[in-house]
């Protein structure tokens, strides 16, 4: 009856088999960055933190988009460097960097 059981799929960015901590650490990063500018971004006395962590969050994006080697990274790795981007955006146009 084992074919009968309905497994979830495992939530893993590791989708190939083969461990990827690099990779995995710029995906973390990214994804805290990202939520960090997208949050603060709706605040304007928060435009320094939302900036500057929008911008680090695309620059760590993309180099993680340059070695990303699994999908399941490079979805997350869009997803929180779109966030990362709204963030610096906002930022910039609630005040700037300083």
């Amino acid at each position: 009856m084992a074919q009968t059981m309905h497994r979830f799929p495992a939530l893993t960015l590791n989708t190939d088999g083969h461990r990827h901590p690099r990779e995995n650490t710029l995906v973390g990063i990214t994804a805290l960055l990202g939520v960090l500018a997208f949050t603060t971004s709706f605040f304007h006395g928060l435009h320094m933190l939302s900036s500057w962590t929008g911008i680090i969050g695309v620059v760590t994006g993309m180099y993680g988009q340059f070695i990303s080697v699994t999908t399941a990274e490079r979805f997350v790795l869009v997803v929180a460097t779109g966030m990362s981007a709204w963030g610096f955006y906002l930022g910039i146009a609630h005040g700037g960097f300083w």
